[in-house]
């Protein structure tokens, strides 16, 4: 198969139309993760022509970036090479696993971004985001700092995470943006409305997570799926009870369609967010190889106006039970909900 590849906005690099999404291949976020498969599954991303790797600082308390650089480093050079790597900072922890809010400060962008580069391995990061704008430091001053680190070297492009329309505008106006990362799927739709248009506009890209809402539109659950204490579904309001029933009620509309196209509903779920524009770049969190053949397989999944139709019909916009985090953590997005 060779690789369609899509722009990370009009400045920013040519990169693999899927991105492979790193966080749950670290413990603490969906349960026990496993090393060797997750190290496997980057290469095998890498080898299928996987480009765009989605990081953060704070996965695991600096776990993931450190399996991340583990993986590059025994790579291929060939694929090492082609690798773009995108970080997000800025969001505090304590040893109990707690949140602290998220820090912009200048200072704090410089500190984070030497521990990142040491943890990965790398001479620069690719792309360089917070992952949360922090409400009491001007975006303007959190993206000139990260400017000073494209300006040394140290970084090649810049990014935002969950930015309201208004922030990716002051941002634009500071430093060139290449890609907003936004949470879109099928079930979570709120960019459309404002944060989209004002990306377009721009001429910024847009790099979806939770294509697949968490796990919720895989296909893979049942009404019968429990989540243990560590696995941050247990606590996410789309899990919960009835609204768990209602949702998967959606996926199975869902995969009826899915059915009569023969593929699986993760994969339409994917394609169906790949057919939103050739801006957007979805990032699949696969965590093992399995899984990563079965994302990969949504490249081949062609929707004409007829399937969009049936899958608007199935699952309309705001059909999904329950909001995306759990309240305190959505009183902290940047983004208008």
């Amino acid at each position: 198969m060779t690789m369609p590849t899509r722009s990370l906005g009009t400045t920013g690099p040519q990169v693999s139309a899927l991105g492979l999404g790193c966080m749950g291949m670290s413990s603490a976020v969906y349960g026990d993760a496993d090393r060797t498969e997750a190290i496997a599954t980057v290469h095998a991303a890498l080898e299928a022509g996987v480009t765009l790797l989605d990081t953060g600082d704070f996965y695991a308390m600096g776990h993931n970036e450190t399996l991340v650089g583990e993986a590059l480093r025994t790579a291929p050079a060939a694929r090492r090479e082609q690798a773009r790597v995108s970080v997000k900072f800025g969001a505090l922890r304590d040893p109990d696993g707690g949140w602290g809010g998220n820090d912009g400060r200048p200072a704090a962008v410089r500190n984070f971004a030497a521990y990142s580069l040491q943890r990965l391995g790398v001479d620069h990061i690719d792309v360089y985001r917070i992952a949360r704008v922090d409400p009491d430091v001007p975006i303007e001053e959190t993206v000139g700092a990260i400017a000073e680190l494209v300006e040394k070297g140290h970084v090649r492009h810049i990014g935002l995470s969950e930015a309201s329309a208004d922030n990716i505008r002051r941002a634009a106006a500071t430093a060139p943006i290449v890609d907003v990362q936004l949470e879109y799927a099928i079930v979570t739709r709120d960019i459309e409305r404002k944060i989209l248009p004002t990306t377009r506009e721009l001429g910024i890209g847009v790099t979806a997570y939770g294509v697949l809402s968490r796990g919720l539109i895989s296909g893979h659950l049942t009404h019968d799926s429990r989540f243990a204490a560590d696995d941050y579904r247990s606590v996410s309001p789309r899990f919960q009870g009835e609204n768990l029933h209602h949702n998967l009620d959606l996926v199975e509309a869902l995969r009826k369609i899915a059915d009569g196209k023969g593929v699986t509903v993760a994969q339409i779920a994917t394609a169906w967010v790949l057919s939103r524009g050739e801006d957007i770049v979805p990032l699949v969190g696969a965590r093992t190889r399995e899984r990563l053949a079965e994302s990969l397989g949504a490249l081949d999944v062609v929707l004409d106006a007829a399937d969009l139709a049936a899958i608007e019909e199935a699952v309309p916009a705001d059909a999904a039970a329950g909001t995306r985090y759990p309240a305190q953590q959505m009183a902290h997005l940047g983004t208008e909900q």
